[in-house]
């Protein structure tokens, strides 16, 4: 039934994309989620959406594949937010895009907070440039870092963030507490120590009190490298504060009511696990969650055939099959051996019955009976018989090919209705455990998204709500 293959729209919530984007309180909106569910293209999306109906947006992606720059007809983006060209902006609206650079975000904080000696020494250290470049959590906490400062310019009025590819979605909003708990951690601790003493008595201090502690960090981490982070930390020790305060600072502008989450996800078992640990986890938080988008839902526009049926008929076109039914039974009915009878000719009694005018010695020129029922001309041979059967070969070759498509485009619809069917307990699964959350639906496209074309598309689906039936 074509019910099954759709959400329930009186027990699910449709989320409205249009009026969340179009309402000026609405300052920032958050796309999170898994790896590999289309966040980047749906935070694309909705920022070209939201300038084309007025909106002065700016798109933080943190994607390294740089689709988003080639979607929008970019050579490449980067630190700094850049100006999309080609949207229509009769509505007043602006779009910026930019890409979040990791080290560079955490250099400019170093700049802005440390004074020129200091922080010359900072961005020279061996541990700060391996600790900037890969530390884990560092890019989700650098992309918060990086909202913090977009919405403290107060340049755009919409910030919509595209989070980092993750293996968890999580990972987004626990970077801050990783990155506090590493700076408040024994080992920093242990580090900052003789910095904190300060001079000779810190050396002492260090070479008496810990000469165990740090004789074991020297074989674990290598001398230099200890070296190398004990500079890094005497260097940074003002700036540990600052961090904190303004993870502080940035998760509680999350929490504000001018931020929107929207949760981004597949309709497979793993994605949609992973979604409603978000959900529950920003509930937990008190954070605003606007609702969730079901990306990539497959449709079909011939719903009615069940996949029982499809497969049911391409069974019975290859059964048919089986035996060339059309020729075998053409050639039985003609061939003499099976007692058909033979084509009819005239009896030497009827030609008794009819005068011979003819001379003896002239040629026979009458034609033959078969020729007159025939039209066949005179002194002509009958070849009929073997080109029906050429004919009847033929047609039978031809409906057997044509059996052979219809089965196997049966098949695959039957595989399609069996995929629809999966993807729709996986959604009625969430929807139980979650029915306060709003969903939209953004139905699979046959090909990727290229361009500010394939963007404008994927916006209109965010804005149909639920309705994969056309879907490819």
């Amino acid at each position: 039934m074509t019910s099954s293959l759709s959400l329930n729209v009186t027990d699910t919530h449709v989320l409205d994309v249009d009026p969340l984007i179009d309402d000026p309180r609405t300052r920032i909106v958050v796309c999170c989620g898994s790896g590999g569910v289309g966040k980047t293209t749906t935070a694309a999306a909705l920022g070209l959406r939201a300038a084309e109906r007025g909106r002065k947006v700016v798109v933080l992606t943190i994607d390294p594949a740089r689709r988003l720059a080639q979607s929008m007809g970019i050579d490449s983006l980067d630190n700094t937010p850049r100006r999309v060209k080609g949207i229509d902006d009769t509505a007043g609206g602006e779009l910026h895009a930019m890409m979040l650079d990791m080290k560079r975000t955490f250099d400019e904080i170093v700049e802005a907070h440390a004074d020129g000696q200091r922080a010359e020494a900072i961005l020279g250290n061996p541990f700060y440039q391996s600790l900037s470049a890969g530390f884990a959590g560092t890019q989700e906490y650098m992309a918060m870092e990086k909202l913090g400062q977009l919405r403290a310019q107060d340049e755009w009025d919409l910030i919509v963030v595209d989070t980092p590819p993750s293996r968890s979605a999580l990972d987004f909003l626990d970077a801050p507490k990783r990155l506090g708990s590493f700076l408040d951690g024994k080992l920093i601790r242990v580090l900052m120590a003789p910095a904190k003493v300060g001079g000779r008595a810190g050396m002492k201090f260090l070479n008496v009190g810990m000469s165990m502690m740090t004789g074991a960090l020297g074989k674990l981490l290598g001398g230099q490298l200890l070296r190398d982070v004990q500079t890094f930390v005497a260097a940074m020790d003002t700036m540990f504060g600052g961090f904190r305060t303004r993870a502080d600072a940035t998760y509680k502008l999350l929490q504000a009511p001018g931020t929107a989450f929207l949760v981004v996800a597949a309709p497979e078992r793993d994605a949609l696990r992973e979604a409603a640990y978000f959900v529950e986890r920003l509930a937990a938080e008190d954070m605003p969650l606007a609702g969730l988008v079901l990306n990539r839902v497959h449709g079909s526009g011939a719903a009615q055939l069940s996949a029982e049926r499809a497969l049911a008929a391409a069974e019975n076109l290859d059964e048919r099959g089986i035996v060339d039914q059309g020729g075998g039974n053409v050639e039985l009915r003609t061939s003499p051996e099976a007692g058909s009878p033979a084509p009819a000719r005239d009896t030497p009694d009827e030609h008794a019955q009819t005068p011979d005018k003819t001379p003896h010695n002239a040629p026979a020129t009458t034609p033959a009976p078969d020729s007159q029922a025939t039209g066949t001309p005179a002194g002509a041979t009958t070849d009929d018989a073997p080109a029906d059967h050429a004919t009847t070969d033929r047609t039978a070759t031809d409906r057997t090919a044509t059996d052979q498509l219809t089965a196997g485009l049966l098949r695959l619809h039957a595989e399609r209705m069996q995929l629809l069917a999966r993807e729709q307990r996986t959604r009625d699964r969430f929807a139980a455990l979650h029915p306060e959350v709003a969903v939209t639906e953004v139905g699979a496209l046959p090909g990727d998204v290229h361009d500010l074309a394939g963007l404008r598309s994927i916006g209109d689906r965010l804005a149909a709500g639920t309705d994969p039936a056309g879907a490819a």
